[in-house]
């Protein structure tokens, strides 16, 4: 007979980690405690221990996996603009795994009570930002750190109100305001350039 049990966000660390951004998104960052995590995954509270060791190394192994796994289902390193097709894939993102924004909404948050959590905290949002740089210049656009920090600004104030008091045709609509912005500032550069 076989009594191995399937969780239900899959095996291994990764099944861990996204129930313990679960647990974070849900109760917040003074909730995360093994147990509650072993509940989430349908496992015993010692696989954790042995995997992790401490609570502080599985919430900073959570924010690797939440990061990684939100840029790349936004698919913000890979993408040529911010357009519509951007707009809606983030909307859909964070209407499918609302917890994995939820989780660093969290954290920010956390850090700002923790100093021993900030330098993570601003890599967190650096790798966000960077990635949005990388985009903006393969557009042309010059002087683009400013930029992508405000568009970023931008954006994680569409998501937090799109997880607590917008609904998404707004936030997307939105977002394809960010492209038209995009592309007036692209026009006056270029022409500016060309004088």
């Amino acid at each position: 007979m076989n009594t191995t049990r399937t969780t239900k966000y899959g095996q291994g660390k990764d099944a861990l980690l996204a129930a313990t951004v679960k647990v974070v998104a849900e109760r917040g960052l003074h909730g995360l405690t093994f147990r509650a995590v072993s509940e989430v995954a349908q496992v015993n509270n010692t696989l954790i221990s042995h995997h992790f060791g401490t609570k502080d190394a599985l919430l900073h192994e959570a924010v690797a996996w939440a990061t990684a796994r939100s840029m790349r289902l936004s698919d913000i390193s890979s993408t040529d603009s911010i357009d519509s097709n951007f707009a809606r894939e983030l909307v859909e993102l964070v209407d499918r795994e609302p917890h994995l924004q939820m989780f660093q909404y969290e954290f920010i948050l956390e850090s700002r009570r923790r100093p021993d959590l900030h330098d993570e905290a601003v890599a967190l949002y650096e790798g966000y930002i960077g990635a949005l740089e990388n985009l903006l210049t393969k557009q042309g656009h010059v002087n683009t750190r400013p930029l992508a920090r405000a568009i970023f600004a931008t954006l994680d104030g569409l998501v937090l109100q799109q997880l607590t008091v917008a609904d998404p045709k707004s936030v997307q609509d939105a977002i394809e305001c960010i492209e038209k912005l995009l592309e007036a500032n692209l026009s006056t550069t270029q022409v500016g350039s060309s004088s």
